[in-house]
Order: C-alpha cells, then structure tokens, then sequence
C-alpha cells in the first residue's frame, strides 16, 4: 500500500512539472519585423494609455486614440489582454504613447498579446513612423522570413530574408527599422531603405 502511494506521488509530481513547464512554455514567439506585424495585424493605432481595469480573466487598458493606421473606420476607447503573461497577456504603462498592432474580435474589440508588435511611440525612429501610412502597407504582398542562422535560402520571389532580427545588444537591426520589404519592377521582392534596394 505503502508502496503504492508513492508511486501515485510520484506520478503526480512527475505531471505537475510537466504541466508547470507546459505553462511557462505557452507563450514564446520571436520579435516581429514592424512591416510584417502590420500587415498580419487588424488594428494598428497610435494611442496612450490613461487607465487600467482588471477583469475576470483580462485586463482592460483605457486608451486616447492619437491615430489609427489601419482598421475600422471608428475610434478606438480600450484594448484588452490576457491577466496572465503565460497567456501571452501585455503589461502596459498608463500615460505612455505606444503603437498597437493587435486583432479585432468578433464583438469589435482590440486584443493584444505578447508576440504582437507594441512599441513605446518615442522609441521608433521616423523611417519607422513614416512608414506606417504608406510602405507597409505597399509591401503586404510580401512575406518576411525570419533566418536565424546563415545560409538561409529564398524558396519564393514574393519573400524577403530578415537576417538581423536579433543582434548582440538584444536589439533589432537596418532591416527592422529603416527598411522595407517591397515589390520592385520584376515584381520579386527585395528589401528598400528609402527609394534604393537594401544595401548590407
């Protein structure tokens, strides 16, 4: 009996860090390239941040629209994300300016989580900034590839290779804040800093 109690123990243990290890594994993604992350995304709006509500299983942040990139043709009052990082949940900071790209649900509402791209305003630089009205946009018929170690090949024309997405400093590189991943006259797609093709 004795013997079997301990096995029931152990068995139990042995699923319980296995389920620990599940939940802090459930939310892993990789930083996005800006261009990408507007493209995939519903909503992408300038707001601030001016208050903050816990619900039942998610956080309301009150937001003041500043200016809305893409999405609906409304204003934009809060966005909602999980309480829980394991969910993938955001921690924001009230009277903050950010940029939200995030998902519009069924009942209208905009949701963010973790492996959205969500960026204080005053830290993107103005390629960045000005890129949001037009060439990201421009570029959606484009598929950034994330390489994370060299070679890494183009399997199709409409696809650009985003080989700095993670420098030494924890910092992305050119590719994610000055350049763009655009069609050219060939109709391929290669990577543009200004009106010029990418240069490494």
């Amino acid at each position: 009996m004795t013997r079997y109690v301990s096995s029931c123990f152990i068995t139990l243990f042995v699923l319980f860090l296995w389920r620990v290890e599940d939940i802090a594994d459930a939310c892993r993604c990789s930083p996005p390239h800006p261009q990408q992350a507007f493209c995939d995304a519903d909503i992408v709006i300038r707001a601030k941040v001016v208050g903050k509500k816990a619900l039942s299983n998610e956080i309301k942040y009150d937001i003041q629209q500043i200016k809305m990139f893409k999405g609906p043709d409304r204003v934009i009052h809060a966005v909602f994300t999980s309480s829980s990082s394991a969910s993938c949940g955001v921690t924001l900071e009230t009277n903050k300016e950010y940029l939200f790209t995030g998902r519009m649900s069924t009942d209208g509402s905009m949701h963010l989580v973790m492996c959205d791209f969500i960026q204080y305003w005053e830290d993107l630089n103005g390629t960045q900034k000005k890129s949001l009205t037009q060439r990201y946009q421009s570029g959606c018929d484009c598929t950034i590839i994330r390489c994370s170690s060299l070679p890494c090949p183009v399997s199709a024309p409409d696809e650009c290779l985003w080989t700095d997405w993670l420098l030494a400093d924890g910092q992305s590189g050119p590719q994610a804040k000055y350049s763009a991943c655009l069609k050219g006259r060939d109709g391929s797609c290669a990577w543009y800093r200004g009106m010029a093709p990418f240069k490494k």
